[in-house]
């Protein structure tokens, strides 16, 4: 099988490429991607790439159609994917999030690609004072990376036929140790900032809910939309992927870390304005059809990897927040040594 990542070089595409080849070890994995986190490698001992047959660099705005010829299925990975930069750049995103991914999509279908799996995400949902959000429940994407998610999925469900089947998954909020890891995501925020000086500071009232993942459950659910049958959700499905009890308020998620790391000071900004973005999400279906897939990850197992792995790369700067570890601040970095012009685009 010839599987192509688009987006391999970034935090969930770093744990995907290994789970790739531990259970397709004769599969023939091609990662593309543009680089702008390449060297922000969080691993000591290996690069995530030895684990791909081959790396081809470039914009998915851009993507060479001549990639596609014998790919067996593609894996849409690929994305701004940080609300800060979605809304800086609100534009590029929209291209790079929605219009590339139909049109890579369009193209792999035409070259006889079997199979599509795109990472979607709950935020979708944006604020939901109600019950737990499920795939029929109305969607209200309140960023400009929510939305380019919606309107992906929508147009994707009409290029699915049963010769070309598309499966997105909505995540739950990423968390857990990567090779390349990402410090812009609440878990592993709160984390870092426990272990660089022994305080974790919340800036909203703590009461939001955030239904997480681990990066490496992430990873197994993707093989499943490589492996389904159609009697499992059809030609083309979206899915809510995570674990009904990962449905977490962000306050939890402090609690939880100073149980592991008692010295750690809680602060909470009890009069802060409420989180617009707030929503459970039920998982009932993901785990119903997707039995062998589900998550395994726990949050207690996840903080404890967090902290092994930063403690084994000898993180311990205060300042982390303007450091290579925060995909915003890694893009100013670009811009300003013009790597990347406006457009978010590399100067050659």
């Amino acid at each position: 099988m010839k599987i192509l990542i688009t987006g391999n070089l970034g935090y969930v595409g770093s744990e995907l490429v290994k789970t790739l080849r531990k259970k397709y070890p004769d599969s023939e994995l091609i990662g593309f991607d543009i680089g702008y986190f390449a060297k922000h490698i969080t691993n000591r001992n290996t690069c995530p790439e030895m684990y791909l047959d081959s790396q081809y660099y470039g914009d998915v705005r851009c993507f060479p159609e001549k990639l596609l010829e014998g790919t067996d299925a593609v894996i849409q990975l690929a994305a701004i994917s940080n609300d800060p930069i979605g809304n800086k750049f609100e534009k590029i995103t929209l291209e790079v999030n929605y219009e590339a991914v139909i049109h890579i999509a369009a193209m792999a279908k035409k070259a006889g690609v079997k199979r599509m799996v795109f990472a979607s995400s709950c935020s979708v949902y944006g604020f939901a004072e109600e019950s737990a959000r499920t795939e029929e429940s109305s969607v209200n994407p309140l960023t400009a990376y929510a939305r380019s998610k919606v309107l992906a999925e929508n147009d994707l469900a009409s290029l699915a036929d049963d010769k070309f089947l598309i499966t997105c998954h909505r995540f739950a909020t990423a968390c857990g140790m990567s090779d390349r890891l990402r410090l812009d995501l609440v878990l592993n925020d709160f984390v870092a900032g426990a272990i660089a000086s022994g305080e974790i500071n919340i800036l909203s009232d703590g009461t939001p809910w955030r239904p997480l993942i681990n990066v490496r459950d992430m990873g197994r659910a993707i093989t499943w939309g490589l492996e389904r049958k159609t009697s499992a959700g059809g030609n083309f499905i979206v899915i809510n992927t995570g674990s009904n009890e990962w449905n977490y308020q962000v306050k939890e998620l402090a609690w939880a870390i100073n149980k592991i790391l008692p010295e750690t000071t809680v602060s909470i900004n009890k009069d802060a304005q409420p989180d617009k973005r707030s929503y459970k999400v039920s998982f009932d279906k993901f785990e119903k059809i997707a039995a062998g897939y589900t998550p395994s990850y726990n949050l207690e197992q996840s903080i404890r990897d967090l902290v092994d792995g930063l403690n084994q790369i000898g993180f311990g700067d205060k300042n982390y927040r303007q450091s290579g570890l925060i995909r915003l601040f890694v893009v100013n970095e670009l811009l300003s040594h013009h790597v990347i012009n406006n457009n978010l685009e590399l100067i050659k």
